[in-house]
């Protein structure tokens, strides 16, 4: 059951992104995943741009915290272990429990 969730919320953010050109996810809009998208990404990811930071810090963060587990992030081509490090890039706290 708990892959059907995963396979139907990641089916769900797909078809968002494809139909929108304005996504909101967790107080972060499509700009904001563009503009961090280069410092999650492997094989050579960069240091997080100001954009970048700006958007995490206006970001929901337990809200993102919640999708580390999730096969939405590498279907994205984003490599949780160095999303889950951007606020700290950032220098922002990231919440305690992420």
């Amino acid at each position: 059951m708990e892959m059907g969730k995963k396979l139907a919320m990641l089916i769900l953010v797909v078809l968002l992104v494809e139909r929108s050109s304005a996504v909101t996810l967790c107080k972060m809009d499509d700009n904001g995943f563009a503009a961090c998208k280069p410092a999650v990404t492997q094989p050579n990811p960069v240091d997080p741009t100001p954009e970048c930071c700006k958007a995490i810090s206006g970001a929901d963060l337990p809200c993102l915290c919640s999708y580390k587990n999730s096969m939405v992030l590498p279907a994205l081509g984003i490599d949780p272990n160095l999303a889950m490090g951007l606020p700290a890039k950032c220098n922002i706290t990231p919440p305690a429990n992420c």
